[in-house]
């Protein structure tokens, strides 16, 4: 199961583009209440966006992003039938991608 939701929407001559992504986005300042250890520091370093195979959003990101994070904006233009794809990739080597038909 993909850790990515993606929906995008046709309004007017635009698309609504919004973007949840499932990760703990952690800082690596906080402590374990129970053990007093710090957490070690887990967050997406970058995310793309495409409309089809063309890059839409490069977003270089740190620690200091809330954990799960969601992300909306505007497109200009858009059809039917396009595809809108996005990939993201963290400081701990993981990453994951997912891709939604625009309707």
């Amino acid at each position: 199961m993909s850790s990515i939701r993606i929906r995008a929407k046709r309004l007017g001559d635009a698309t609504q583009i919004r973007i949840l992504i499932a990760h703990p986005m952690e800082t690596g300042r906080t402590v374990d209440a129970q053990t007093q250890q710090s957490l070690a520091a887990h967050f997406i370093q970058t995310m793309t966006v495409r409309h089809n195979s063309d890059v839409i959003v490069q977003i270089d990101m740190g620690s200091g992003i809330a954990k799960d994070p969601y992300f909306a904006f505007m497109l200009n233009g858009g059809q039917l039938g396009d595809t809108i794809s996005v990939e993201w990739s963290d400081n701990k080597g993981q990453h994951d991608s997912a891709s939604e038909t625009l309707k």
